[in-house]
């Protein structure tokens, strides 16, 4: 009962843990810090397409996962449908279900050997609808249903009544939605909907190595890359993906009883991994009364949000917007990263970090409160730092946009709120004033804002301050209640990223002529097409060019630990699949 072999495992022993990308995502660290979070007592919701539909477009109810393999042998399963077809097996909810509820002490693959496979919350109930009946029963009807938080892993380009719906509840009734963002230029994905919905926990894939062997595709992973996860900023210009968390994953197999095969870098299952963390923080939530306030019906899934995003690990190349030196205060978000890759086990540290009002705080936390119009009412949290080493300041601010509550669930924008997120260093020969501005963020159109800011550097200055107010201070109040937001923070030093992806390229675990003629296309296309995403300005300089070919020319044959010289690894990073 529960994963009594992972609770007496050590630390070598997460080697033959499976799927590894929990292990890429802090969950596998979590665990071993505490046996017991296993998602027990957490209801999940998992919305499956149909893999089939009749010529008028009616399901054909094949959206379960294949319950007859031994790794749903423990799982508490639930089914709900419409249809009075006989249930059929998809192998995209088979995928999905056993990341998240999926167990199996004796799991056996040709490419891998044996494992012990164990899913992000294994102890959690699934609850597995079938789409169209989900979209009728509860996003139509704007009933919530019993589940605590749901997963989508799949979506459309445009938004639509359905995915409106789902951001209605969200506001409503307190759902948590983590929905995937779509699978990048090579699969012609644009940001997918609902994830790139302004409520929802959209959610990005860290593409795994480009190695020879499957095990190591299954271990080591690099970088989200616009080819293989769609980017912002969506069509009404916001970010997105919210976060990124790595998904090729060794997955049940769809027919047989036993059997394990390997997703490739799909966003629909990095998806599953970001949902389980959040179902983690929400199992811990339930055994602190302190902690409360995440399992609000009012605001709790913003609070989720904020330290999910908040907890993020930033990868090589992560930066506002699109290329440039500038810290862009209007763009909140790298555009395919996201605030960063999830870790579960920093998430778990802020959450339990506890709860801090305005006024002095903790260097680490979260708050979820109310702000209004008017300079008198700037929510102002105070941080003391030590002087003695430089430190990085992350803060993330997040609320809910606004929407009827009424087919077609229409956004009602003139209610929504423009909030300001901002840092300022206290001078220390005038602690009440002045102030000294280090960084704002201040989106148009995001609901979310999001700073990294270094501080410690500035000679006598240890106090400092986040301040959330109104964008605008003194325009006419859209509601005179003001608006609901979560913030969290978290003051870390600053590290140093040695990571061998800033000159690697193409993930292949060596620097050579192949990285070169990834640099220098990025750079002629970064010419043409200024407002491209391109990955390759390792020198931060706001460009890609000759320094920064000098950059991997110097670092030329580095390889990274996991490199296997034998076999020769041609091509960009591509997904695989083992039989």
């Amino acid at each position: 009962m529960g994963l009594m072999a992972l609770g007496a495992a050590d630390a070598q022993d997460l080697a033959s843990l499976q799927p590894q990308a929990l292990k890429c995502a802090g969950i596998q660290d979590l665990r071993l810090s505490d046996p017991n979070l296993t998602g027990d007592g957490v209801r999940f919701g998992v919305i499956c397409r149909s893999f089939t539909y009749s010529a008028d477009g009616e399901p054909q109810n094949d959206y379960r996962p294949n319950t007859k393999h031994v790794c749903f042998q423990n799982a508490e399963l639930s089914f709900h449908n419409s249809s009075s077809k006989p249930a059929g097996i998809s192998d995209h909810a088979t995928a999905i279900c056993s990341i998240l509820f999926g167990q199996d002490p004796n799991g056996v693959a040709s490419s891998v050997g044996s494992f012990l496979y164990e899913g992000v919350v294994p102890q959690a109930q699934g609850h597995i609808y079938e789409f169209w009946h989900f979209v009728k029963q509860y996003i139509y009807a704007q009933a919530k249903p019993e589940v605590d938080i749901a997963s989508v892993s799949f979506g459309q380009p445009v938004e639509a009544e359905w995915t409106r719906g789902i951001e209605a509840l969200i506001e409503h009734k307190g759902m948590v939605f983590v929905a995937s963002i779509g699978n990048g230029l090579n699969a012609s994905d644009p940001s997918f909907y609902p994830g790139a919905g302004p409520n929802v926990l959209g959610v990005g894939v860290v593409s795994s190595v480009n190695a020879a062997d499957a095990a190591t595709k299954l271990s080591e992973f690099a970088l989200a890359y616009p080819e293989e996860s769609s980017t912002g900023p969506t069509a009404d210009g916001r970010c997105k993906p919210d976060v990124i968390a790595p998904g090729n994953c060794l997955v049940a197999d769809q027919e047989a009883d036993r059997g394990y095969s390997m997703t490739g870098n799909w966003s629909s299952f990095s998806t599953p991994v970001a949902a389980g963390v959040v179902g983690l923080l929400m199992q811990t939530a339930r055994q602190n009364p302190e902690l409360s306030p995440v399992l609000s019906p009012d605001g709790g899934n913003c609070l989720l949000k904020a330290i999910v995003m908040n907890s993020a690990t930033k990868l090589p190349f992560w930066h506002k917007g699109r290329l440039g030196i500038e810290d862009d205060h209007e763009v909140p978000l790298d555009y395919v990263q996201g605030a960063g890759m999830v870790n579960a086990t920093r998430a778990h540290e802020l959450l339990t970090a506890g709860r801090g009002k305005p006024g002095d705080i903790a260097a680490a936390g979260w708050d979820l409160n109310q702000v209004r119009q008017g300079l008198e009412y700037q929510q102002v949290y105070r941080i003391t730092i030590d002087e003695s080493s430089q430190k990085t300041l992350t803060a993330t601010l997040v609320w809910n946009r606004h929407y009827g509550q009424t087919y077609p669930f229409k956004h009602l924008s003139d209610i929504d709120s423009d909030l300001r997120l901002e840092v300022f260093a206290i001078d220390p020969a005038n602690p009440t004033r002045p102030v000294l501005p280090l960084d704002y963020s201040d989106s148009k159109v995001d609901n979310v804002e999001h700073l990294c800011v270094d501080i410690g550097t500035l000679p006598g200055y240890t106090v400092y301050e986040i301040v959330v107010s109104y964008s605008d201070l003194g325009a006419k109040p859209a509601s005179p209640a003001g608006e609901r937001y979560s913030l969290a923070w978290s003051v870390e030093a600053k590290q140093t990223d040695e990571s061998i992806l800033w000159y690697d390229l193409n993930a292949d675990g060596i620097v050579d002529d192949r990285d070169l003629a990834i640099l220098k296309n990025n750079s002629t296309a970064g010419q043409k097409a200024p407002g491209a995403y391109l990955i390759g300005d390792v020198t931060k300089d706001g460009s890609i060019d000759d320094a920064d070919v000098q950059a991997v020319e110097a670092n030329r044959n580095k390889k990274a630990a996991w490199r296997i010289d034998t076999v020769a690894v041609n091509g960009p990073v591509a997904a695989s699949v083992v039989n």
